[in-house]
């Protein structure tokens, strides 16, 4: 093995920044856990077991500090913060040891978070696949697991009007590959569950909505997710994101009660 390739493996990301360890409520230690004792057990149960943490790899690496009112990224980072199969593969170097160091055994996704997009699925595809082959590595070298997969349904312009629910049906078609090629990544990495987030799939106003139509589109095609799942073996949880008013003014799946009419 050359110099520099050895030279590369033995970066640090965070140099001279030890393990946070749990140091009790009485420390003054800024970088220490004072009432997160992951290994002690409560009710039967260590406490990392029934608090179950999860890096996100959104907000905590591919988030930039931009606001709403026009500030630029003020995030800087030591590292590779471009939009290509390298820099994406340097974050996921970035992400394990900052899991190990953070003492949090379990982080999720979503596919665009990972992995750039291509100029078509297949690319895009190929891309995320040796995203993912390091990614597998990391965790049987950190022993730090994936709670969840998801995809990213909704930043791209093609996701305006909905995704599962798009009046485009070369949009629902693409949503579907994106959604089947991450759950088969999800099922790789060994995840516990695999989340659905509706937060385009909804109206501005219904004048312009086919209201009935759209929810029947959207239940069909969780309906084909549960089937595929179930198709490739994959044994985690199905989850289902409510969240309401964000962005669309009215989504589908707006609260707990709305997101149960869809397991109906």
């Amino acid at each position: 093995m050359s110099a520099s390739k050895k030279q590369k493996q033995a970066k640090e990301y965070f140099p001279g920044q030890a393990a946070i360890q749990y140091k009790g409520p009485d420390s003054l230690d800024p970088m220490a856990f004072k009432y997160y004792n992951a290994e002690e057990v409560v009710a039967g149960k260590k406490m990392k077991d029934w608090l179950r943490f999860a890096v996100c790899w959104w907000h905590t690496w591919k988030g930039n500090g931009a606001d709403i009112f026009g500030l630029d990224g003020s995030y800087e980072r030591p590292w590779s913060t471009e939009n290509t199969l390298e820099g994406a593969l340097e974050r996921v170097d970035v992400h394990f040891e900052f899991c190990q160091k953070l003492g949090i055994e379990l982080y999720c996704f979503h596919d665009r978070d990972v992995a750039p997009e291509g100029k078509s699925i297949e690319e895009t595809n190929a891309i995320l696949d040796k995203v993912v082959e390091k990614m597998a590595a990391k965790q049987k070298e950190t022993n730090v697991g994936l709670l969840w997969g998801t995809c990213n349904l909704f930043s791209h312009p093609r996701y305006m009007n909905g995704a599962c629910t798009n009046p485009d049906p070369a949009v629902v078609c693409y949503a579907a590959a994106a959604v089947k090629k991450c759950l088969e990544v999800t099922k790789k990495l060994g995840g516990a569950n695999f989340v659905m987030w509706g937060g385009r799939d909804g109206y501005q106003c219904l004048l312009n909505t086919e209201y009935a139509q759209e929810n029947a589109n959207y239940a069909h095609f969780l309906r084909a997710v549960a089937e595929y799942k179930k198709e490739i073996g994959f044994t985690g949880q199905l989850l289902l994101e409510p969240k309401p008013r964000e962005p669309m003014a009215h989504q589908y799946n707006f609260d707990a009660e709305t997101t149960l009419g869809f397991l109906g």
